[in-house]
């Protein structure tokens, strides 16, 4: 069965930071997600809260992600060891097995920064997923292929995070994008989205502008989906727990995995 979670921010930022990730996550598992992504810029307090969030995870059995907001590379091209290292920490402090960042800096002198990124993911048993954000030098399709291509060559073949939506913020096709990276996706962003005026916006699958059928046909079965738009409405349990059997609805439409 299509493992669906939800990234934790898609309740809203504020509501989260007033009510608390563990909070949600408990209605994530009500409404039937599989797990969650747990969201580094809303942890208030991320001492007392992961471990609180790691604990219930236990108990539930929920499939957890950890997303950093920090860039993996510095401006200047460099490894950045300190934000590498406050995301580990936080993933272990968890007890995710996985850890989403997106390559920030990454650049064409970067290549020699492989090794030691190799050696703190090794010591620490995480997985890394690289995610295409909202941002050119890191989500788009050629400076990403070329990094998973370097990464590769380099003996470190990284997964990635492919957000749907995000490509367009960067103007870039998502379904070209799913072409060109789909191979290297161990994980999957659903969001819908629309165009305002100026700018773009995240929205439920059901009122996107863009092909998000035919991306999510494009990209790899059998890896895990999550949420992340917008859940909002009176009944929030009665709202996720419809959007999560729309994907799980969706999942069975594309067949099982090859």
């Amino acid at each position: 069965m299509q493992q669906i979670l939800i990234s934790l921010g898609a309740f809203g930022a504020s509501e989260v930071r007033r009510h608390g990730q563990l909070w949600f996550a408990k209605l994530a598992k009500a409404a039937g997600a599989d797990g969650v992504e747990v969201r580094g810029e809303l942890l208030a307090d991320a001492q007392r809260e992961l471990p609180a969030l790691a604990q219930a995870a236990r108990a539930a059995g929920w499939a957890l992600v950890y997303s950093s907001p920090e860039g993996l590379w510095t401006p200047q091209g460099a490894l950045d060891t300190q934000a590498l290292a406050r995301a580990l920490d936080a993933a272990q402090a968890l007890g995710a097995p996985r850890l989403k960042m997106s390559i920030g800096g990454f650049g064409a002198g970067s290549a020699y920064t492989f090794a030691p990124l190799a050696q703190s993911l090794a010591d620490c048993g995480i997985e890394l997923l690289i995610e295409n954000d909202q941002t050119v030098a890191a989500g788009t399709i050629a400076p990403l292929r070329s990094f998973f291509d370097q990464a590769q060559a380099a003996g470190l073949p990284l997964g990635m995070t492919f957000d749907m939506g995000n490509w367009h913020w960067t103007g870039e096709c998502a379904l070209e994008a799913a072409r060109a990276v789909g191979p290297r996706v161990a994980y999957v962003h659903c969001k819908g989205v629309q165009r305002q005026p100026q700018r773009w916006v995240a929205v439920p699958l059901a009122d996107s502008a863009a092909p998000w059928r035919t991306a999510l046909r494009l990209l790899p079965r059998g890896v895990p989906w999550a949420i992340e738009y917008p859940l909002q409405g009176d009944d929030l349990l009665a709202v996720t727990r419809e959007q999560v059997a729309l994907l799980r609805e969706v999942a069975a439409t594309l067949g099982d995995p090859a």
